[in-house]
């Protein structure tokens, strides 16, 4: 290896993974982020990232959500 490597002829390359997600600002109740906190500590992913990948199978499935509005 060497000791000192000249990085100023490298080509800049765009990440390919930063567009893959978007921030945005949601309203969740605490009932639903317990439940996903809860989640994370079993699995050890991070709740966030939970809650991304229900959404995504909910989407891939065409799930649809039920009301159950009362009069």
């Amino acid at each position: 290896m060497k000791k000192e490597y000249d990085f100023s002829k490298m080509k800049a390359k765009k990440n390919p993974y930063a567009s893959k997600k978007k921030a945005v600002g949601i309203n969740l109740s605490a009932e639903v982020i317990d439940y996903f906190k809860g989640l994370s500590k079993e699995s050890g992913i991070p709740y966030q990232t939970l809650i991304d990948l229900y959404l995504r199978d909910c989407v891939k499935n065409k799930k649809k959500p039920k009301f159950d509005w009362a009069a």
